[in-house]
């Protein structure tokens, strides 16, 4: 196996490409933002956009492969997608930058968000009882936890999988330093991070954590379930802990229509069990169950999709190249 080829399957992985951010960057951007507003800011960037686009040509592809997928499942029929729909995607995730940062400056208020389903976890405020949350990088969960999900005074801690993940969300805390918002950035989740935060979950925190992207340190721990039509890699860990948690499981979702964000809360279960001899089984089934409603809400909202990488890529097979090249 050649080194050109263990350097482009690594290069697959969404760690290493979330990684090419720029904090220094994101710092101007945010400042200039601040002093001329959203609209003068975008005509700036709208070049920016599609240059990034042009030259980026592993999110230019994950993009295209996507929507292919997502507009030919809404449509029923075959979906051909070329230039511009792949642009337009991007672009929606360059506005998404923007919506965070109006969240954090407050300029988004409960006014402007729907709630769907919210009344569950109104008990579970009124009960002090703790939660996990699974979202996904389908949406924008940055707009509820800059409003810490629901003004209830809810800690909410959020699991991180990368150092620039935190050093952006840090960023992002001085534009608003009174959100009750937790970052931990884990490698990967063990025994001493479940019994930290089941003590999180008692004191009645909010846990949240995505359930899609894949390990960033250890590969080959996923579980394949269908998505828009064939069999993706999704990490076990989410769900492992959520079962570790003994406590209520939701999904959560936020997206944005005409202007409006949509919180949508779905109940999984009040508690999840692995017992040991079904602990495949039941893994596979929660899941599949998660990978779902990633794909309800995928067809229905195909450009706020934003995994810029090869989704549907077999997590072992990246593993063994990565192995294969640090023992050459």
């Amino acid at each position: 196996m050649t080194k050109a080829t263990i350097n482009k399957a690594q290069e697959q992985h969404w760690s290493t490409l979330e990684e090419r951010g720029s904090i220094f960057g994101m710092r101007i951007l945010f400042a200039v933002y601040r002093l001329v507003g959203r609209r003068i800011l975008w005509l700036v960037l709208l070049p920016v956009v599609h240059y990034l686009y042009l030259v980026n040509k592993v999110a230019r592809h994950a993009s295209l492969q996507f929507l292919a997928k997502a507009l030919s499942e809404e449509s029923g029929q075959l979906k051909r997608v070329g230039f511009w729909h792949g642009l337009k995607l991007h672009c929606s995730f360059a506005d998404s930058v923007f919506d965070k940062l109006d969240a954090w400056l407050g300029r988004i208020s409960e006014n402007d968000i729907d709630y769907i389903d919210r009344n569950g976890i109104k008990e579970l405020v009124e009960q002090k009882q703790g939660g996990i949350f699974i979202g996904s990088h389908l949406g924008n969960l940055e707009v509820c936890r800059a409003l810490s999900t629901m003004k209830d005074d809810v800690v909410i801690n959020v699991l991180v999988f990368t150092e620039n993940a935190v050093k952006f969300n840090k960023l992002l805390e001085k534009v608003n330093n009174n959100a009750t918002v937790n970052l931990i950035q884990v490698g990967d989740i063990g025994p001493g991070l479940a019994v930290a935060l089941k003590e999180k979950v008692e004191q009645g925190e909010a846990i949240v954590i995505v359930g899609d992207r894949t390990s960033v340190s250890i590969g080959g721990r996923v579980i394949y379930a269908p998505f828009l039509g064939k069999k993706a890699p999704f990490a076990q860990g989410p769900f492992i802990l959520a079962a570790l948690l003994e406590c209520p499981i939701y999904w959560i979702f936020c997206f944005k229509s005409k202007g409006r964000f949509k919180l949508i809360f779905e109940h999984v279960t009040d508690r999840l069990a692995l017992p040991r001899k079904q602990r495949a089984e039941v893994l596979q089934e929660i899941v599949e169950k998660y990978a779902q409603r990633l794909s309800h809400y995928a067809v229905k909202y195909p450009y706020q999709w934003f995994n810029f990488y090869d989704f549907w890529q077999t997590d072992e097979q990246v593993s063994r190249i990565e192995s294969n090249g640090e023992n050459k």
